[in-house]
């Protein structure tokens, strides 16, 4: 299974939209830094197209930090940093997008 991270808002970055495009199952997506940002209902459209066995997460000290915790989207599911480094060591390797 892959890992991959994003850390740029969809507003800001093309990185978000060039993950989707490729990403497929058995995979993993976490949002980090400001890339959290999409993980809003309001942004839950960007990934109306995403296969469902695609797990989706979110760092929630990022969620925190933004003031977003309020507003996730339920695709997304909130982790902690100790869980971002056990979810890597499980996974084959880790797709960061910039």
């Amino acid at each position: 299974m892959v890992l991959h991270t994003v850390n740029q808002a969809p507003h800001s970055s093309q990185c978000l939209t060039d993950c989707l495009r490729v990403i497929s199952a058995p995979a993993a997506l976490l949002l980090i830094e400001d890339g959290s940002y999409a993980a809003t209902v309001a942004n839950a459209p960007l990934f109306d197209n995403l296969d469902c066995n695609i797990d989706c997460y979110v760092l929630l000290p990022d969620l925190e930090a933004r003031g977003l915790l309020t507003l996730v989207s339920p695709r997304f599911t909130p982790i902690s940093d100790c869980a971002f480094v056990a979810l890597s060591t499980q996974c084959q390797r880790v797709q960061s997008w910039y």
